[in-house]
């Protein structure tokens, strides 16, 4: 019996895997290197460069007539000196014109569409705004530009002899002389015309590859935003994230607590709708009356939200004047406020008045949500020596949580006394069965 049979995993680990793994890997790198030369992205980046190529022309004429004065007699060797000194008078010339704001724009446009960079989302689209910027477009211009003049001058040059040399072996008039030419100096057949055509053709193409391949990793750096850029940037970004914490704040303080104290009212109306009918009216009343105030308040911020500009524009919202409205509004839930309330409140500043109404009604609102109605709260709003001072108590609830911190209507205080320059804050008591919120705000310290 032939016990080997059986032990073929179907693995062959034997020298022609070893081959086949190599001849996968040489597969890979072919790809890459073809896809790397002659793919979609190396043809864009081509049409990118030969566009910089037709961008160098206006000034490399303008430069050849200046550099051909220099030449009466036309000699030929310095005919072709006097080229390359064209190309490099031509460079400053450009660097000049790409001062101009708008070149940024449309190169990176350009950059973006048809180089490829690695990070296209950093190359900027919009015009300099700054000489930092201009400088660097500058340099980025004269880039394209010398890289676009090269590979436009190997393509349009050395394409059509490079096709010469592949047909080379045809003969005909035009390669007959090449061919006498290779005769003559005793090259051997193989590297006569074809192979040379080929090599041409491969450096033409790794050249416009390698240029191609530098212009875009240089993209992002010198058509990017400058530091002062990113920093502008970095402060639109900080302001439009504080407007939107801010809107936040208000939906989460107005209509969350109208939605506290109408849940509340409700289910209190629906409990004595029968045996005490005058109530269940009062609170359906009180329910109405909150909804009405909390619409208006919803348009105020909807308003903030598409920045309307109206001649009105200022603090929307209840102020720290209408306190007893709002203690009267918690009374017909059923939350039962001793309230100590500090004379001359209602000259404190508008925006500093309105702030700390929010403060007040979201500790109120917290007192109605975990401790209950039924839980008596104690608060204090004391004014002396330009610091107003805010005190709230309350009996902890059975799900009341016994660790400072909580949801966001505690992180939206602390936000709200920071603008205010101020402080709070908010924890259970010493004694384990009171919490406490203490905020204190220098008047007059909005930011």
């Amino acid at each position: 019996m032939n016990t080997g049979a059986g032990t073929d995993t179907g693995a062959d680990t034997g020298p022609g895997a070893d081959a086949l793994a190599a001849g996968g890997g040489i597969g890979v790198v072919t790809r890459r290197v073809a896809g790397a030369l002659f793919g979609r992205r190396a043809r864009l980046r081509w049409v990118h460069l030969v566009l910089g190529g037709a961008l160098l022309m206006p000034y490399w004429m303008l430069s050849s007539v200046v550099t051909g004065a220099l030449n009466p007699r036309h000699d030929q060797l310095l005919k072709v000196l006097l080229y390359f000194a064209a190309l490099g008078l031509s460079l400053p010339m450009a660097a000049v014109t790409a001062l101009v704001p708008t070149v940024r724009a449309l190169e990176g446009a350009a950059a973006r569409a048809l180089c490829a960079p690695h990070r296209p989302d950093e190359v900027a689209t919009g015009p300099a705004r700054s000489w930092a910027a201009r400088r660097q477009t500058a340099a980025w211009y004269v880039l394209h530009l010398l890289f676009g003049g090269v590979v436009s001058g190997m393509t349009l040059a050395g394409g059509p002899f490079a096709a010469v040399l592949l047909i080379s072996p045809l003969g005909g008039p035009p390669v007959d002389g090449l061919l006498q030419y290779w005769r003559d100096h005793g090259f051997p057949f193989w590297l006569g015309g074809p192979t040379l055509g080929l090599a041409l053709l491969g450096l033409i193409v790794g050249t416009s590859a390698g240029c191609g391949a530098l212009l875009a990793r240089w993209a992002p750096v010198l058509l990017g935003p400058t530091a002062d850029e990113r920093l502008a940037a970095a402060e639109r970004r900080a302001t439009v994230l504080a407007q939107r914490n801010r809107l936040a704040r208000e939906l989460h303080d107005s209509v969350g607590h109208a939605l506290s104290a109408v849940g509340i009212q409700a289910s209190a109306a629906a409990r004595v709708l029968r045996t005490d009918p005058d109530f269940a009216e009062e609170a359906l009343r009180a329910i109405g009356d909150t909804a009405r105030a909390a619409v208006a308040e919803l348009d105020a911020v909807l308003g903030l939200l598409r920045e309307e500009d109206r001649a009105d524009a200022g603090p929307t919202g209840p102020a720290l004047a209408g306190l007893d409205d709002l203690l009267r509004q918690l009374a017909r839930t059923g939350l039962k406020v001793d309230a100590e309330l500090a004379p001359g409140l209602d000259r404190l500043p508008a925006a500093f008045s309105r702030e700390a109404y929010r403060i007040v009604q979201e500790g109120l609102t917290n007192v109605l949500r975990h401790a209950g109605p039924a839980a008596p709260a104690a608060l204090r709003v004391g004014l002396a020596a330009d610091r107003l001072e805010i005190e709230l108590t309350n009996p902890l609830g059975p799900s009341r949580p016994s660790r400072p911190g909580g949801g966001r209507g505690l992180r939206g205080i602390g936000e709200r006394a920071a603008a205010l320059r101020g402080g709070c804050e908010a924890g259970a008591a010493d004694d384990g069965t009171t919490w406490r919120l203490a905020v204190w705000l220098p008047v007059g310290g909005t930011r």
